[in-house]
């Protein structure tokens, strides 16, 4: 056989099975959207007036009555995911709290009791004797809870290696 008969029989019969390998590999490889944008929209479908906004830098900004500002923060260097949230009054109110808690509780997959408990707990010592910034840990989650005059904050995160 000559040489350049050989050389194209020898690509030939190489580049069809890559070509075959790369096609199914690119056939069988399912389009997945981004875990954080299901994981939104698994919020937005479970809580009543719940919606989506925008995206930036890796945090989801979501609206909702109940509270001033929102937003759900995807996985970063040092947190795995993160809940934020504002209220309207120095006081949060009762919805403002179960809102929070069942929002934790779907995007940290624990109970919505546990998470409410957990919230209020952290809300609670906000005062005289913790001042205005408090940080605490429930059910391996870590819990900031902030006051300044018009309005309270809660943010709770679960660590990146948790």
């Amino acid at each position: 056989m000559p040489k350049t008969l050989f050389a194209n029989w020898i690509f030939g019969t190489l580049a069809v099975p890559g070509t075959l390998a790369l096609a199914i590999a690119l056939a069988c490889s399912p389009a997945h959207a981004d875990r954080c944008d299901d994981l939104a929209n698994q919020l937005k479908g479970q809580i009543d007036g719940l919606g989506v906004g925008r995206t930036a830098a890796n945090v989801i900004y979501l609206s909702h009555p109940k509270a001033r500002e929102i937003r759900l923060g995807c996985a970063g260097r040092n947190y795995a995911n993160e809940l934020y949230a504002k209220s309207d009054s120095r006081k949060p109110t009762p919805a403002f709290l179960d809102l929070v808690a069942s929002a934790a509780a779907i995007i940290f997959t624990l109970p919505k009791d546990d998470m409410l408990r957990g919230a209020s707990r952290c809300i609670k010592r906000i005062g005289i004797l913790h001042g205005n910034d408090v940080s605490t840990r429930y059910r391996r989650l870590d819990m900031r809870c902030t006051r300044v005059k018009a309005e309270t904050s809660i943010a709770i995160s679960r660590g990146r290696g948790e």
